[in-house]
């Protein structure tokens, strides 16, 4: 089971929470100008974040985990960008009604039920990401769905939110935030947990994407959207897979994070086949080893001890061989040690902790192992880890390695896990409940009347699954289809066949996959819209210029910023009459040579006169034509 999972038989389910930014002037609740990033700032904020009391008088469990860390946090601002309200010393504008119309719309193309009334709520957040230590949220939507290989996926709601802060670096007790992208309008779309492989995990992704790029609000580009994964197997318990940047990369993230809590029921099994079936029969005890490491060249103990820290041996009773179980390829339960301790104590120096197991290297120099065994009373059955830095935060380590065994008890525990390169994942922090959650008595409610419902459901572009039907019955190979709808091409193409009457594959393919060819090229063909793309198509169906010339007529506008007919004229391109071109094509002939001796036409003798005709004739006849016209020609002489 360490690489394979049969999906069905372990029974895992996925659901998504899609966030996409949206295309609007401001920001969500100031007027500061939203989309626009930078990179050096005029100014900095310094922020310690404590837990409040919800609604119920509960604390939630994530913001004592985060208040744990005890993290001195640092935001970077640019007057460009930023003002008072996103550091909560002025109250929020009211809430930016473009936002609330894409929202709408967006609801609308997947079949959603609109609120009546939208109300802000505030949902805490003390990793730092946002300095208020909370994020303005709002549904605005709910009950909706999507077609999806044959069956409906389930949209539970949309809401529109304010974005976070970017991470700059986070290292110890500090972590450092840039604000430019802080406060941007998003919305959250939350799915069912209806996908049943990682592949539909993909799938999914890539048809919310289409449907949001459908709508022509949002924005695009690294970072414009970003999807969380709700991932759980039977059993198990939802872990959320924050910030997956790529469809693609969900499909070895919910793979591995099947594995791993697979793993972590064995392991579960494993210790209640022990008597350790109940948190309070984890038994911990802690020491300052220090001592025993004072002349053991490590770099990492010798950079600690240099700087006044310790070294502390962390003794787990009855727990042998557990830190070694795999979880996820080529990682072990002491990696989800080792993450814990990492985010919660701050100790981040790699390897953050270490097992009696995997010091052999020490044992006959030093006598590591056997001193830190006499010194913690170490049994058979027990382990000792270690963990180096500031001896309060050994302390708080110690603690942690102590719960995450207490959790292992359990199985599963909730958490939230960040993506890592090559398809793995590591903690981040405790899943939030709903304890984080209360209203925002600073903002007024906004009413959405049936009139306004009704105008954003007249603005509504297609929907992409009827806009694949559509293309694939052009012809339109999938990946262009596709392509098309994401990129924005879909607009483009739809209104050249529209109204110019042109084929609509000839016209998919040109703008899907020339024009890809063009951008990779670094031609701006950004600079041609819609009515650019139709007078370019009208010159083709009106005969003026001939087909294999419309995508040299639309880089020569792109790249030299021309007009059509000043495209046309540097290229040269002047068609010919029939009778004008034909007759050219014929001196071809007479001066190639016809046919053969045999009489017959030789297939290499007519492809060189073909090209010989076409290229002579080149933006003065349709190619295609001329190649017929050579070719019958031959025929004829022939028989």
């Amino acid at each position: 089971m360490l690489e394979k999972l049969d999906y069905q038989e372990a029974g895992l389910i996925s659901g998504l929470e899609v966030h996409q930014q949206l295309y609007t002037k401001e920001k969500l609740f100031c007027r500061c100008p939203a989309g626009l990033y930078t990179e050096v700032h005029d100014g900095e904020v310094l922020r310690h974040m404590r837990p409040t009391l919800s609604e119920l008088g509960e604390y939630d469990g994530t913001a004592l985990m985060e208040f744990k860390t005890k993290k001195e946090i640092v935001y970077l601002l640019n007057h460009q960008n930023v003002c008072t309200y996103e550091m909560d010393d002025t109250p929020p504008f009211l809430v930016n009604q473009e936002a609330i119309d894409a929202a709408i719309e967006l609801c609308l193309m997947m079949n959603m039920d609109i609120i009546d009334e939208v109300h802000i709520a505030r949902k805490q957040y003390l990793d730092g990401s946002i300095p208020t230590g909370f994020q303005r949220t709002a549904i605005v939507g709910v009950n909706g769905w999507l077609p999806f290989k044959g069956r409906r996926l389930t949209v539970t709601h949309v809401s529109v939110e304010e974005d976070s802060c970017r991470e700059v670096r986070d290292k110890g007790h500090q972590i450092v935030w840039r604000t430019d992208r802080l406060g941007m309008p998003l919305t959250e779309t939350v799915t069912g947990p209806e996908l049943r492989t990682p592949f539909e995990v993909r799938d999914a992704i890539l048809l919310c994407g289409l449907v949001a790029r459908s709508t022509g609000r949002v924005r695009t580009g690294i970072g414009a959207s970003r999807e969380d994964v709700n991932v759980s197997v039977r059993g198990g318990a939802r872990c959320e897979i924050k910030g997956v940047p790529r469809a693609g990369y969900a499909v070895k993230l919910v793979h591995n994070e099947g594995l791993r809590q697979y793993n972590l029921l064995m392991i579960r099994a494993e210790l209640h086949k022990r008597g350790l079936a109940e948190p309070a029969n984890i038994k911990m005890s802690s020491y300052n080893v220090s001592d025993i490491f004072g002349d053991v060249e490590l770099g990492f103990i010798q950079r600690t001890l240099k700087s006044r820290g310790k070294v502390y041996a962390v003794k787990i009773e009855g727990v042998a061989e557990i830190s070694q179980h795999p979880t996820q390829p080529d990682t072990t339960f002491l990696d989800e040690l080792r993450g814990r301790v990492r985010v919660i104590a701050c100790l981040d120096e790699e390897p953050i902790v270490l097992s009696s197991t995997q010091m052999p290297e020490f044992a006959d120099k030093y006598r590591v192992i056997e001193r830190i065994r006499k010194r913690v009373k170490q049994g058979e059955n027990d382990v000792s880890f270690i963990v180096f830095g500031p001896e309060e935060d050994c302390r708080t380590a110690a603690e942690e390695i102590r719960l995450r065994f207490c959790d292992a008890t359990r199985g599963v525990p909730k958490e939230t896990r960040q993506a890592l390169v090559g398809g793995f994942t590591t903690f981040e922090r405790i899943l939030p409940g709903p304890d984080r959650m209360y209203p925002d008595t600073d903002s007024p409610p906004t009413s959405v009347s049936r009139e306004r419902v009704e105008e954003a459901r007249a603005r509504l572009r297609p929907a992409p699954w009827k806009r694949i039907e559509a293309y694939m019955s052009w012809r339109v190979p999938e990946e262009t289809a596709f392509y098309l709808i994401r990129r924005g091409g879909a607009e483009v193409v739809d209104a050249v066949v529209e109204k110019t009457g042109v084929d609509g594959l000839f016209a998919a393919i040109t703008i899907g996959q020339r024009v890809k060819a063009m951008k990779r090229a670094g031609i701006p063909v950004e600079r041609l819209g819609v009515a650019e793309w139709v007078q370019i198509f009208d010159r083709f169906t009106d005969g003026r210029i001939p087909r294999e010339a419309v995508p040299a007529v639309a880089q020569r506008m792109a790249q030299d910023d021309l007009s059509v007919n000043g495209a046309c004229s540097s290229l040269g391109i002047a068609l010919c009459s029939r009778e004008q071109w034909t007759g050219m094509a014929e001196e071809v002939l007479i001066h190639g040579g016809g046919q053969d001796n045999n009489g017959d036409c030789d297939n290499r003798r007519v492809q060189s006169l073909i090209g010989n005709a076409v290229r002579m004739l080149k933006n003065k006849a349709p190619a295609g034509e001329v190649a017929a016209f050579i070719r019958a020609k031959l025929n004829s002489e022939a028989k």
